[in-house]
């Protein structure tokens, strides 16, 4: 789920921008000071913590940005094969039929096509974090501050999956219970009106289901995965 910092930073940029009239008055070093307080003031309560984790889909296109104001910064890009994001999300719209979903503007039309293309646009819940990444990805220090963290290793073996996010941040392992995992945002999502939305079971496992795609609409994201693919790992990303 995704935290406000993200969006914060994004507007601070704008309004230090050239489009407001004020920006001849703030140099370098002030836009610097500025967006290096925004992370510090908002996670003031957590500066006696060693690490701090934002959640937000845009910072993988912020990787220059978070190089030059936080160079200690790394991201965990938690990626999905892309016909099960899109079949995931279906599925929750459909079992909320009777109520119009924020992710398409709480517009009630629509069919599956049409909101797959909302979906996957380049603006889109999906497309615009599958854009981040791959930006990432490709990046030219993506090496030292990007990790790809497969869902599909997660929910085999969360074990390995989480070793190795430790390993790329740093930080010594913690025991975790994998078969006891608690987490709710039941309020958001109902405001949003998509209920389930960040529903998480308790037990981190494999759920084996047919798709509820048509198969048309599957295979056409089918071979978007660009991360498993070794020969377009130009930038020896880590992974797992």
């Amino acid at each position: 789920m995704s935290g406000p910092v993200g969006g914060l930073f994004n507007n601070l940029i704008g309004e230090m921008s050239g489009r407001n009239e004020f920006s001849v008055f703030i140099g370098d070093a002030q836009r610097k000071r500025v967006l290096r307080g925004l992370f510090s003031n908002f996670y003031e309560d957590n500066l006696d913590k060693d690490v701090v984790f934002d959640t937000n889909r845009l910072w993988c296109s912020k990787l220059r940005a978070l190089r030059e104001l936080l160079p200690g910064a790394r991201i965990v890009a938690c990626v999905r094969h892309v016909p099960w994001v899109v079949d995931s999300i279906e599925q929750l719209v459909r079992h909320n039929a009777l109520l119009p979903s924020a992710i398409f503007n709480f517009v009630p039309g629509g069919t599956v096509y049409s909101r797959a293309e909302a979906l996957v646009g380049g603006e889109g819940l999906v497309g615009y974090a599958y854009n981040a990444v791959k930006e990432a990805f490709f990046d030219e220090f993506a090496a030292e501050q990007l990790m790809i963290l497969q869902y599909e290793t997660l929910v085999n073996d969360p074990a390995r999956a989480l070793s190795a996010v430790y390993e790329f941040i740093g930080e010594p392992w913690f025991q975790h219970d994998f078969n006891n995992v608690i987490y709710s945002a039941s309020e958001f999502d109902i405001r949003a009106g998509t209920p389930g939305l960040h529903d998480v079971r308790p037990k981190v496992a494999r759920v084996e289901r047919q798709t509820i795609l048509p198969p048309d609409l599957f295979r056409r994201f089918e071979n978007d995965a660009f991360w498993r693919e070794p020969a377009l790992n130009v930038r020896s990303v880590r992974g797992v």
